[in-house]
């Protein structure tokens, strides 16, 4: 157990061995980071025996590691029969990585340290999402960034982390951008564009898996092996983690809660079943303002405190967003049968509580004969999740056990 009682784990797969010297090397000091970050802090001990590595091996490692400047050293902890235990902690300045979120209503740009702390952010809202303004944002922002920086840190940036939604120029009608404009997407390469005038790799990402990702390296996701990720934004969207490890699909779009149809909800002038996204999205909140004379701007631009005239038609939304989000997560549950669903959104923590809360009794009404109990879980980051993801993606590809899950880096 560590100081705090909790009970200490590897993940599953965390004794396997590379097939080389260099990989093997490498794929151990991956572990030791991804377990150190799992459990906060840990001694030399408990490392070599949550790895199975000998205890010679593991000092080479954590030696190796505080030389780069990755691990911190803490003070001996006295208590026990024996030597002092020297717990060891990741560096928050061993590493640091930018997080570019591009959404259909705002752009985000993060600069994050090595155990999740914003340094900068960058927020800019938008009627619909331009390349050419994008492109300006990220670079702007990027120079604006570093010239706050010290060079100790500068040195220190690992990459850029691209999260944004895939095939950003479809669903225009309901983002209400001139199919015209927003078809510039198709034929750009954002990723290319920025490694262009970014000199570290530049990695991408779909905006809700890295926000699934940020959850797992940065919030309370790591304290669950398995669970469902749910994220309301612009469309609402979905994650999977499997054995404590980030779960993308064979597509990189696992878990596209999205496009799930939404029994019980009708769309005007159409035959169709709508998807969870027609239902279930903060777009849909938007029209519903419209509808009533409202202005929707606060949803954009302060998503962390959206204040308390919404009112009713904030209610009505929260209710349907809860009785088709139940009914999504149940027939998920049918099929990967995870213990947790963690839900979150670019909204207020008061909204996501009464989303949570709304869906719960929704659930309750629901017939779950013949499957597993699961909860609701809180998540802990809220509409940073996307940009913080983005960030995240460097850093997994360069000190983690889930480089597979990450896309092709810049040259």
């Amino acid at each position: 157990m560590d100081a705090g009682g909790k009970e200490l784990s590897a993940r599953p797969g965390a004794s396997s061995r590379g097939t080389n010297q260099l990989g093997v090397r490498l794929y151990n000091e991956r572990l030791v980071l991804s377990l150190i970050r799992l459990h906060g802090g840990l001694p030399k001990a408990d490392i070599a025996r949550l790895t199975r590595l000998s205890p010679q091996t593991i000092s080479i490692i954590m030696n190796q590691l505080t030389a780069d400047g990755l691990l911190l050293k803490g003070s001996p902890q006295r208590g026990r029969i024996g030597q002092p235990s020297v717990p060891y902690s990741l560096n928050p300045e061993g590493a640091l990585a930018f997080g570019l979120k591009i959404g259909r209503r705002s752009a985000d740009l993060y600069l994050i340290n090595f155990t999740g702390e914003v340094l900068q952010l960058l927020h800019e809202t938008y009627a619909y999402p331009k390349p050419e303004r994008v492109l300006a944002f990220a670079r702007d922002g990027i120079e604006r960034m570093l010239a706050q920086l010290p060079e100790r840190l500068t040195r220190r940036i690992a990459g850029l982390g691209i999260a944004m939604p895939y095939e950003m120029w479809t669903w225009h009608e309901e983002i209400g951008a001139p199919k015209a404009e927003i078809d510039a997407w198709r034929t750009i390469d954002i990723r290319a564009d920025i490694a262009g005038f970014c000199p570290w790799p530049v990695y991408f990402a779909n905006d809700i898996t890295a926000a699934c990702a940020a959850e797992l390296m940065f919030g309370g996701g790591g304290d669950h092996s398995d669970y469902l990720y749910v994220f309301i934004g612009s469309f609402i969207g979905g994650g999977l983690v499997l054995d404590g490890h980030l779960f993308p699909g064979r597509t990189q779009n696992a878990a596209a809660l999205g496009s799930m149809p939404a029994p019980g909800a009708r769309l005007g002038g159409s035959a169709k079943t709508p998807q969870l996204m027609n239902v279930a999205s903060i777009y849909v909140l938007e029209r519903k303002l419209h509808a009533r004379g409202r202005n929707a701007d606060v949803l954009w631009q302060s998503p962390d405190d959206w204040g308390d005239a919404l009112g009713p038609v904030l209610d009505e939304w929260i209710d349907e967003v809860a009785e088709s989000v139940a009914f999504a997560v149940v027939a998920a549950i049918a099929v990967i049968d995870v213990e947790t669903v963690i839900i979150d959104g670019a909204f207020p923590i008061a909204v996501r509580r009464r989303i949570i809360a709304r869906t719960e009794e929704a659930i309750s009404r629901v017939n779950r004969q013949g499957l597993s109990p699961f909860r609701l879980v809180e998540g802990s980051i809220g509409n940073a999740a996307r940009a913080m993801g983005g960030a995240s993606l460097p850093l997994l590809a360069n000190f983690t056990q889930d480089r597979e899950v990450l896309f092709k880096e810049g040259s």
